[in-house]
């Protein structure tokens, strides 16, 4: 019998060096990293709650629906190249077993056999702290030396009467349909709300966007303005700025009543599915995080810079800690953090300048730092510009719709960006670099990129950086006077 099983089997407490509440990104990054470097781990495998990733598809399968909308979309843009092939025909039951295929591709990741194989105590169960130094799960105790709560979140429901009682589905779930929707009602404007409407349309259901707080709140408003108008292009139906009334049921379909705007009438929008895409919330339930002493709210665990709760031997990472976005990218980033401070005692600072976001909507969004709206709040700004159409590559590829907008100080330091277009996710990683090792927009321009390629873009704007010098005077005075020699 192995160390791990051996600890296991036995009724004594549990004493490893780390302890990891959760079994998304962030809890496998630190508890398999810690593993690595020969620290004792246990990982604790809560019991799903209701809505969240474990106890629906996950959000893979969600992305894998948006691949296969722009596959379908791509067969129906053909014949701009001059090519032919009529309106793409979705088969459901392929289209879900795509889903499960990138699901399955994925598990190993996080499987049994590999926590085991890395020394791993691998401990499923409900899990609550009896004290600030012990953690029961399903009547074992773990002492700890460190706890990492990663417990994630899931899919919020608002407050509006009647909508509990309905079927919903949600961003995790919807994947897993057996059949089409055939008229699908999706409630909120959020990134993941905006990728499943625009997908399951592009797929061939009908699709009514209710957006309560608007179109991508989070995203500068000209960029949400160009995937507005791709909605629309879509044949998607909008509801900007309408708040939900009631929801109900009328012949075993979901109904949602729109309050009134402008002093007009309710308007009643019906459909035969329903997703819920309105937010997030931790996955905090049942944790008695009071009794070890952590604070926490409806936004999550509180946390320092550091990522460290009040209580100095628990951290909390990912999307359970207030402030984070729900993203596998900032929870991967907190573990790292976690790790270096935890077996290292290297002081530690979360990246909040440097955290990209990411619609997958198509144009998609990418954004880092602060909105133009923002930046100007806190004094002079340089707003660089360059569109999509003047790319070569993007012209040639038809996907000439987008542009990047950099937000800089007057000394050039790197405010924020955003890019809306073809592989904006993609694109972004460059300026995630430049604003993590504080390079200016200057630097940037010096850069030698592919041509052509969609990476010139980011150059492009960046050169601009130059332009006011070509109309001062003083600048043609010394280019006129070196023409003199030669």
């Amino acid at each position: 019998m192995t160390d791990t099983a051996s600890a296991l089997a036995s009724p004594a407490p549990l004493t490893p060096d780390i302890c990891v509440i959760g079994t998304g990104h962030g809890a496998l990054a630190v508890a398999t990293t810690a593993a690595l470097f020969g620290v004792s781990v246990v990982l604790v495998e809560p019991a799903p709650a209701a809505g969240s990733d474990r106890a629906g598809t996950g959000p893979a399968p969600a992305i894998a629906l948006v691949a296969a909308a722009e596959k379908a979309q791509a067969v129906r843009e053909a014949q701009r190249f001059g090519i032919f092939a009529g309106e793409p025909q979705v088969d459901p039951a392929q289209l879900r077993d795509h889903a499960g295929h990138v699901a399955a591709a994925l598990a190993p990741n996080g499987s049994k056999e590999r926590l085991a194989a890395l020394g791993i105590a691998l401990l499923p169960g409900k899990a609550h702290f009896l004290n600030r130094h012990t953690l029961a799960v399903d009547g074992r105790t773990v002492r700890a030396r460190r706890f990492v709560v990663a417990t994630g979140s899931r899919p919020a429901l608002p407050p509006i009467p009647g909508l509990a009682a309905l079927p919903y589905l949600t961003s995790e779930t919807v994947a897993a349909l057996a059949r089409r929707p055939e008229r699908l009602l999706v409630l909120g404007g959020e990134p993941a709300g905006v990728e499943i409407a625009q997908a399951i349309r592009r797929l061939g259901s009908e699709v009514v966007l209710i957006l309560s707080d608007g179109l991508l709140p989070a995203e500068d408003p000209e960029a949400a303005g160009l995937v507005r108008r791709a909605l629309l292009r879509d044949g998607i139906e909008l509801h900007e700025g309408a708040g939900v009334l009631r929801a109900e049921a009328s012949r075993h379909r979901p109904r949602l009543v729109l309050l009134p705007q402008a002093g007009g009438a309710e308007t009643t929008v019906e459909g035969t599915h329903l997703l819920v895409a309105s937010g997030r919330t931790p996955n905090l339930d049942g944790l008695d995080l009071d009794l070890a002493g952590i604070r926490s709210d409806e936004n999550g665990i509180v946390v320092d810079k550091g990522l460290r709760t009040p209580n100095r031997r628990i951290f909390a990472i990912g999307a359970c800690a207030a402030g984070s976005p729900p993203s596998s990218h900032a929870a991967e980033h907190h573990a790292a953090l976690v790790v270096r401070n935890a077996l290292f005692r290297l002081p530690v600072n979360v990246a909040t300048r440097a955290m990209p976001r990411l619609t997958l909507s198509r144009p998609e969004v990418a954004s880092l730092g602060l909105s133009e709206a923002e930046a100007r709040k806190q004094g002079a700004i340089r707003v660089l510009r360059w569109p999509y159409a003047e790319n070569e590559r993007a012209q040639a590829e038809c996907r000439s719709e987008g542009l990047i907008k950099l937000v800089t100080d007057r000394k050039g330091r790197i405010l924020g960006v955003t890019i809306v277009g073809a592989q904006a996710g993609e694109l972004i990683g460059l300026w995630c670099l430049a604003v993590q090792k504080r390079l200016g927009v200057k630097d940037v321009a010096g850069l030698v990129l592919p041509a052509p390629s969609l990476s010139e873009i980011s150059q492009r704007a960046a050169l601009s950086v130059h332009a006011p010098l070509a109309s001062r005077p003083g600048i043609r005075r010394l280019i006129g006077f070196l023409r003199r020699f030669g």
